[in-house]
């Protein structure tokens, strides 16, 4: 699976605009939310073997056509309840599915960050608990100025964050996903901050594509449509 590539031209284009009022509109948040899911839908297709991406609509339960990468509503009925996730690979049942979250403003942050790691845990448990073999990856992402002036705030959401990632094996917890990444960008150059997560935290976004690729091939290694 190649790494996720977050544009930091595109970045900037949004970091300007999220500038203007140290915030995004909620159209400007969805075509960010957007952005990021298209990259891991690019990725995930080149990883399957350069299969299509399809556009699903909410009320899909199945794909259009089994063996295609869905960015858009991908819409799974769980063990907990039915939810919409932002990409998707269901060839068979659900075997990936990923969703972004973001934080665009300082009293965002403040308020739901703990909201957003309640959602995180049961995003997971209601795909898991289902599809315990399944792949569940999320990514967070939060302009560094909404959190590099808060050490603790950020220490906790790093470390909470931290606890819920790194599901290797199917028989562990459900609530924990097999690939998450928090990603703080700078609105001024659209970079991503190369300090925070430190460089040996899992949850660094270089990390994302080599955990959900790992628990991937271990999962269907040598199985339909991937078998020779």
């Amino acid at each position: 699976m190649p790494p996720i590539a977050l544009p930091t031209t595109t970045f900037a284009s949004f970091g300007t605009q999220w500038i203007v009022g140290s915030a995004f509109t909620k159209k400007q948040a969805m075509d960010f939310g957007k952005l990021l899911d298209s990259a891991v839908g690019e990725s995930l297709s080149v990883m399957l073997g350069n299969i299509p991406i399809d556009l699903p609509t909410s009320a899909q339960l199945l794909p259009t056509r089994p063996d295609a990468v869905e960015v858009g509503p991908v819409r799974i009925v769980g063990g907990v309840r039915p939810q919409n996730f932002d990409v998707g690979y269901r060839p068979d049942g659900v075997r990936i599915a990923f969703d972004s979250k973001t934080l665009n403003d300082d009293a965002s942050v403040g308020k739901n960050w703990q909201n957003m790691i309640n959602d995180l845990a049961t995003e997971a448990t209601t795909v898991h608990s289902r599809f315990p073999a399944a792949v569940v990856g999320f990514l967070v992402c939060i302009p560094v100025p909404c959190l590099i002036h808060n050490a603790s705030r950020a220490s906790a959401m790093i470390g909470t964050l931290t606890r819920l990632g790194g599901r290797v094996l199917v028989d562990e917890p459900a609530h924990r996903a097999e690939a998450l990444s928090l990603v703080l960008w700078d609105p001024s150059t659209g970079e991503i901050d190369p300090t925070l997560p430190p460089a040996d935290s899992p949850l660094r976004i270089e990390r994302f594509h080599e955990d959900l690729y790992a628990a991937y091939h271990s999962r269907y290694q040598g199985l339909p449509p991937h078998a020779a």
